[in-house]
């Protein structure tokens, strides 16, 4: 288990400057890019027992992460 936490800028450096343009031109990026960095800060605090949480929820929790991380990503590839 990492505790690292998984920011887009980390995750897609070679994109930071599409993720700031999508984020101000569609909202339904700007939705789901709000999204990630919620669930991701959640999945973050549960990681570190800052906010303890279930194994199953927590594991319910990366895989809804996992879900944004990809639809953010089919968002850049078409952009």
């Amino acid at each position: 288990m990492s505790h690292t936490p998984h920011e887009l800028s980390e995750e897609f450096p070679e994109y930071a400057e599409k993720i700031h343009a999508l984020k101000t031109s569609d909202a339904h990026f700007a939705k789901l890019v709000d999204e990630y960095h919620e669930i991701n800060r959640a999945v973050h605090r549960a990681e570190t027992n800052v906010e303890p949480t279930e194994q199953l929820h927590e594991e319910e929790m990366r895989k809804k992460r996992m879900a944004l991380k990809d639809e953010i990503w089919r968002a850049l590839s078409a952009a």
